[in-house]
């Protein structure tokens, strides 16, 4: 059993602390309201521990569980802690007052931005930004294990990130070098924004990109 840290503590944290839990590691989960948090932690029960944005980062996967400018600040906050640990960052920057732009530079990604930002000895990978809670909670839509797909420039990394993935009942597929998390957020503006249109009203964030042979 090895642990892992989850910054945040909302839907996503829970459904990925879950998943850890599952694969049996440890999750410390870390977050600014610790109200939630300790709640989050109680909810998770064995295996789970919490504390503020003050503590120690423990795990050796550290993953970014809130929304795109939040995890840049959180590099930031972190800093040259987040050395030599594999920092996965889940977000999809699409502006979600209308589902119909990016809200990161043209020509970039928000995972490059957390690495430009983040200790250049931190290992940023992209994963788990085409999973919806619920669907990861369960681990499968439609008995079908979720599909992970993993972008990033080391490749102990994504080997790292593959292997919790796997061990968590869900399938990785490795997409590439960093820059390929432009269109894995690229097209959850396409997909999430099907989640918001009531012309597909069988859609409610319960679906999930899956790849089949």
């Amino acid at each position: 059993m090895s642990q892992v840290t989850i910054i945040g503590n909302g839907n996503m944290a829970r459904a990925i602390a879950g998943r850890m839990i599952h694969a049996r590691h440890s999750v410390q989960i870390l977050g600014r309201d610790g109200e939630r948090t300790r709640a989050l932690v109680e909810d998770l029960g064995a295996g789970a521990t919490g504390g503020g944005e003050e503590a120690v980062v423990e795990g050796g996967i550290v993953f970014l569980a809130v929304p795109y400018e939040e995890a840049i600040n959180a590099v930031l906050l972190y800093g040259e802690t987040l050395a030599g640990k594999v920092v996965v960052d889940i977000s999809n920057p699409v502006n979600l007052a209308d589902f119909d732009s990016m809200r990161t530079p043209a020509g970039t990604s928000a995972a490059e931005q957390v690495a430009l930002h983040a200790s250049k000895d931190a290992l940023v990978v992209k994963a788990f930004n085409t999973c919806f809670a619920a669907t990861l909670e369960a681990g499968q839509v439609a008995d079908q294990p979720l599909d992970v797909f993993i972008a990033g420039d080391s490749q102990e990394a994504k080997l790292k990130v593959s292997a919790v993935v796997a061990a968590s009942g869900l399938r990785p597929i490795d997409v590439g070098p960093l820059r390929r998390a432009r269109e894995l957020e690229a097209m959850m503006l396409m997909f999430m924004g099907l989640q918001v249109d009531p012309s597909h009203d069988n859609f409610n964030w319960d679906t999930a990109v899956k790849l089949l042979p």
